[in-house]
């Protein structure tokens, strides 16, 4: 039975191109009293500022942020995350785990929400409550989509999205639209949304990433303690079959047939 606001939909088409909100659109997303309010910046010292006075990208001071907010619809709850405008979503699609589940509204411009998946989940078994609080979250940092009601969104793994070099900053596409689900919600709920929102924390994008580095790095370790788990398998199983076919070899010369006795042995003498 489906969550109300949500249905299924078709697939995806091979030029859709998902993108961010501009910084701009975000900051007017953040200050709206129908949002949920994620957005702003933080400077950790004076210094760096555009013609405008605002604080530069290129500035080491410019404090770039990762919003993460938690589902408590199940439990253990789960974790989803998103950025501020284009170029934190940027950040995001470079570094987000291949196994996380990316959220964004189709054929307007959104924010990227990303899931983090629970050990043995997989896109097709997501709780639908789950999904449909990512799809709120979603829509509700969608400066169009926001306002409009029947609002398709997609999601599929990370490890599908697709950046190309002609795709503007914050744009992705998708490696297989097979693997691309969508979901569809009637109307904004103000409790879902708010609920979340109440869950909100910060971290760095260089802390983001250097969470993926240890999660890749540990990875890594897991893959090569595999490898040498596995090897020491095929060396064992190795010795074991060499010892059943020289238990077999020296059976086979026990065998009765194969056997003479003294006797025998002094007959051939006497023929000779």
């Amino acid at each position: 039975m489906k969550s109300p606001g949500m249905e299924e939909g078709g697939l995806g088409t091979p030029q859709d191109i998902f993108s961010s909100p501009p910084k701009n659109a975000q900051s007017r997303i953040s200050n709206s009293a129908a949002t949920s309010g994620i957005g702003h910046r933080l400077s950790s010292s004076p210094g760096g500022k555009s013609r405008n006075g605002t604080p530069s990208r290129r500035s080491s001071t410019f404090a770039v942020m990762v919003f993460f907010f938690a589902s408590r619809v199940v439990d253990p709850p789960v974790m989803m995350y998103m950025g501020l405008d284009k170029h934190e979503n940027e950040e995001l699609i470079k570094h987000s785990w291949p196994e996380d589940v990316w959220f964004h509204v189709d054929k307007l411009s959104s924010a990227h929400v990303y899931l983090r998946l629970q050990p043995g989940q997989t896109l097709d078994t997501l709780p639908e409550a789950v999904v449909m609080d990512c799809c709120q979250l979603v829509k509700a940092n969608s400066i169009q989509g926001n306002k409009e009601n029947n609002v398709g969104i997609v999601y599929t793994l990370a490890s599908n999205l697709k950046k190309t070099g002609d795709m503007d900053t914050g744009q992705v596409g998708f490696h297989d639209q097979k693997a691309v689900r969508r979901a569809r919600v009637e109307k904004r709920i103000n409790e879902i949304v708010n609920r979340l929102d109440k869950t909100k924390t910060e971290k760095s994008t260089q802390k983001f990433i250097e969470e993926k580095e240890e999660r890749d790095k540990k990875e890594r370790e897991d893959k090569r303690r595999e490898a040498r788990e596995q090897k020491a398998r095929e060396a064992e199983e190795a010795k074991r079959n060499q010892e059943e076919a020289s238990l077999k070899s020296y059976s086979n010369l026990m065998k009765p047939d194969q056997m003479k006795s003294n006797r025998d042995i002094q007959d051939d003498d006497d023929f000779m």
